[in-house]
C-alpha cells in the first residue's frame, strides 16, 4: 500500500514539474489523498471489482492495474493514452480491461453510473461490488442524492467513499453543508454513514473492507467520508493563495499519510530506511522511463477526430 501511494505522490510531482516547464497542459493532484484512494482499493478484490473514481483518484486507478506510463501518456494527451487516446484532460480515467469505469467531465455523474454496474451484479447474481468515490463538493450534487436513494432503496452492492479535502476548488467546507459530516446524510437514504481518518490508510481500509462484506452479503450499500486535505491547488490553473492562508496548508502537511504511514511503517520495523531507499530510486527508475516514453509517444492522427463520436458503417 505504501508504494502504491509513494508511487501516485511521485507521478504528480513529476507532473507539476511537467506543467510548469510547458510540456503538459494541466494537472488535477491527488496529493493528500493518497491514502484513502490506496486504502479502499486494497480492500476490494481488484480482479473483480469495479470501481469509479473521480478525477484525483491516481491511488485507485494505480492500485486496480494502471501504470506510470498509462498515466504519462493522459498527461501529454497522446494516441497510446488508454482512457481516451489523448482526447480527455487528465483524470477522466477509464479501462475497461480493469474495471475501471469511464469518468465524464460534469463531476459527481459516476455516482449513477456506479449505482447501475451494482444494480447489474444484483440482477445477474453476480459477487462484484462497485466503488464510487467523489470530493465533498461533489456531494452537494443531484446526481449524489438519486444514485444513493436508487442504492438504498434497492440495496445494491455499491461504496460510495467521499474524499472530503476541504474545498470545493474555492469553497471551504463549513460553506458546502450544513451537516456537520457528509456521512449524516446516510440515514435519509438507508444506509450506514461513517466518516473515518483519511490520512489513516488502514482506518479506511477496515471502514471498506466492512462495506465490500456487506454488500456482498446482500445487505447494500454504505457511505464513506474520509477527511483528509488537498495539499496542492485545485489543479495547475488554480491560485489557492486567494482563499486558504499558507499557515493552514503547512498545519495540513504535517498530517500527511506520505509522512505519517512512513513513520508507522518503519516504528513497527516493515519499512526499513534500505528499503526506502530501494522503494525511492525505483518510483524514479520507473518514473523517468514513463515520463520519456510518452514524451516521445506520437499523437493522435488528426483524421482520428471524429472516432467514436458518430456511428459508422460496416
Amino acid at each position: 500500500m505504501y508504494r502504491t501511494m509513494l508511487l501516485a505522490r511521485r507521478i504528480d510531482e513529476r507532473m507539476w514539474l511537467l506543467n510548469r516547464s510547458g510540456k503538459i497542459p494541466f494537472v488535477i493532484s491527488c496529493q493528500g489523498q493518497e491514502a484513502a484512494q490506496v486504502g479502499a482499493s486494497y480492500a476490494l478484490d481488484r480482479e473483480q471489482d469495479y470501481v469509479a473514481p473521480y478525477y484525483r483518484d491516481m491511488g485507485v486507478v494505480l492500485s486496480f492495474g494502471m501504470t506510470a506510463k498509462d498515466l504519462m501518456l493522459s498527461g501529454f494527451a497522446k494516441a497510446e493514452d488508454p482512457n481516451s487516446g489523448g482526447r480527455q484532460m487528465p483524470g477522466h480515467f477509464g479501462q475497461k480491461q480493469n474495471r475501471i469505469i469511464t469518468g465524464s467531465s460534469p463531476v459527481t455523474t459516476q455516482v449513477p453510473h456506479a449505482v447501475g454496474f451494482a444494480l447489474a451484479a444484483k440482477m445477474e447474481k453476480k459477487n462484484f461490488v462497485s466503488l464510487v468515490t467523489l470530493g465533498e463538493g461533489s456531494s452537494n450534487q443531484g446526481d449524489f442524492h438519486e444514485g444513493l436513494n436508487f442504492a438504498g432503496v434497492h440495496k445494491l452492492p455499491v461504496i460510495v467513499m467521499v474524499e472530503n479535502n476541504k474545498y470545493a476548488i474555492s469553497v471551504p467546507l463549513e460553506k458546502q453543508l450544513a451537516c456537520e459530516n457528509v456521512s449524516d446524510r446516510a440515514v435519509g437514504y438507508g444506509m450506514p454513514g461513517y466518516t473515518v481518518d483519511g490520512n489513516d490508510p488502514l482506518a479506511v481500509y477496515e471502514a471498506v473492507k466492512g462495506a465490500a462484506d456487506r454488500a456482498r452479503s446482500g445487505e447494500g450499500p454504505t457511505l464513506i467520508e474520509t477527511v483528509s486535505y488537498r495539499l496542492t491547488p485545485h489543479s495547475s490553473d488554480d491560485d489557492d493563495r486567494t482563499y486558504r492562508e499558507r499557515e493552514e496548508v503547512e498545519e495540513a502537511k504535517k498530517k500527511d499519510a506520505l509522512v505519517t504511514f512512513k513513520a508507522y511503517l518503519q516504528e513497527v520495523g516493515v519499512l526499513t530506511e534500505e528499503k526506502d531507499n530501494e522503494l525511492e530510486n525505483e518510483m524514479k527508475s520507473l518514473i523517468n522511463e514513463a515520463t520519456d516514453y510518452a514524451e516521445q509517444a506520437p499523437y493522435a492522427e488528426a483524421e482520428s477526430a471524429l472516432k467514436y463520436v458518430y456511428a459508422e458503417d460496416e
